[in-house]
């Protein structure tokens, strides 16, 4: 059971659970033959029969079998790419070559969220669909959520993956899966309540806008009603300390972060102590940090994951595009992972350098989240007389929108935005309810065209 937030620090180290004890708390040696043993067996038979990374390591002029026996000769091998990916849907429709038995083995189809560009179809075997439900199993049992839990998922189940995999793992740990899907916010606020939902899983984003939509109800208290964590996925919130703090004491419950994605797995997690930020499940995946502008591994740069569960249809060495800092050491939970500090820092292609500053749009977040005046916000980057520029435009609560102190919110949101980020930008109030609401990904980060 998930511990809610009341309880002492030894009761939470008491509540520390595992869905496999052996792999997540094994010395990095013993971790490195598992993870080499399963590289193996997954490079033999990708090379047997998967004719997109046939043609692909055949093109590069190595063979996996004989050229890659150790995990630092994965290093040989060359990185897979979306761009590839969706080229290859594109040339063979409509699932590609990735797929390393005959169709008729695959019992699952989904699709990538387009946000970056076309979706890419995706699909499953059984094994790999057992596969995803243990990696979402470790999400759930590193939250304390198991046997006895009834988990709510504020989705509306469509094509994307997530959903239905977090479905799949509920199942795998002995938990209630409750939908929401095909319901208003107001009806799952309600529907939460009444059947005493323990667990809620869904975006930061949404979890925010269900807050806001409970207090907007007539006796909807959700600070204290039965759930008591809240898991996260599809963007970096729940790992921004004023945005998981914001969701924390509207739900009155644990906030966790999730990272995954469609054609990767679910890849990260954090645990109940969450001292070190979010943990890379090297149980099931091989993970490379490697500096974007040299490629060489560092701490600080590009995540690039390899899966060893999907073996239907794999990715490896694939470029995810994610910029992430890993710490090394093991947590105080007991698990030996690499853990990825603030989470997902932003995309490799997202930050932004305006007179000089670096920044990423989390960073902004970080700031205006701090504000409990602010009830959604937007990111704008522009140019204008050729130079970048950064425009926030933040939505009041109504009490402060329609009094006088917009203008005293304004100037401190700016004012700390220069002060933590040496970044001058323009912070302007909109009215209310005139930025959109998000279910799924939130797109608060918008590049414009040239301005004059």
């Amino acid at each position: 059971m998930c511990p809610n937030k009341e309880m002492g620090e030894s009761m939470i180290v008491e509540s520390i659970t595992y869905f496999d004890q052996l792999v997540e708390c094994a010395d990095r040696q013993q971790l490195r033959r598992i993870q080499q043993a399963r590289l193996r067996g997954l490079l033999d038979q990708v090379a047997a029969s998967n004719p997109f990374y046939q043609q692909k390591w055949a093109t590069a002029g190595v063979d996996p079998v004989h050229d890659v026996r150790t995990l630092d000769d994965l290093a040989a091998l060359p990185f897979t790419t979306k761009h590839e990916l969706v080229a290859d849907q594109a040339a063979h429709p409509p699932f590609g070559t990735n797929l390393t038995f005959p169709q008729e083995k695959y019992i699952r189809l989904h699709q990538t969220s387009g946000t970056t560009g076309k979706p890419l179809r995706w699909l499953d075997t059984e094994e790999s669909w057992d596969w995803w439900a243990r990696c979402w199993a470790a999400v759930y049992r590193a939250a304390g959520v198991g046997s006895g839990d009834r988990i709510f998922f504020a989705f509306s189940f469509g094509p994307f993956i997530g959903f239905w995999a977090a479905f799949e793992g509920a199942r795998k740990i002995g938990a209630m899966a409750i939908s929401g899907g095909a319901q208003t916010s107001e009806q799952r606020l309600y529907t939460m309540l009444e059947n005493d939902a323990t667990v809620l899983l869904c975006t930061p984003t949404y979890a925010l806008r269900l807050a806001e939509v409970a207090r907007e109800c007539d006796g909807v208290d959700i600070a204290h009603s039965s759930v008591r964590c809240t898991i996260h996925a599809g963007e970096p919130g729940a790992s921004i300390p004023a945005t998981r703090a914001r969701i924390e004491s509207a739900w009155g419950a644990k906030c966790f972060d999730h990272t995954g994605a469609t054609e990767v797995g679910a890849t990260g997690f954090t645990c109940v102590l969450q001292p070190g930020g979010v943990h890379l499940n090297e149980g099931e995946f091989i993970f490379e940090i490697l500096d974007p502008v040299t490629g060489q591994p560092a701490d600080e740069g590009e995540l690039v994951v390899t899966n060893l569960g999907r073996i239907g249809s794999p990715v490896i060495r694939y470029r995810t595009g994610d910029r992430v800092k890993v710490r090394r050491d093991p947590c105080a939970c007991g698990r030996t992972f690499m853990q990825m500090e603030g989470g997902i820092l932003g995309r490799v292609d997202d930050m932004i350098t305006v007179r000089g500053v670096n920044v990423f749009p989390s960073a902004i977040e970080n700031i205006v989240r701090g504000f409990k005046e602010v009830e959604e916000f937007r990111i704008e980057v522009f140019r204008q007389r050729h130079m970048d520029e950064v425009k926030v435009s933040v939505e009041l609560e109504p009490h402060v929108a329609e009094g006088p102190a917009t203008e005293a919110v304004v100037q401190a949101v700016s004012a700390e935005i220069r002060k933590q980020l040496a970044l001058r930008c323009d912070v302007v109030a909109v009215p209310c309810g005139s930025l959109p609401r998000f279910e799924l990904k939130a797109k608060r980060f918008v590049v414009l065209t040239a301005q004059d």
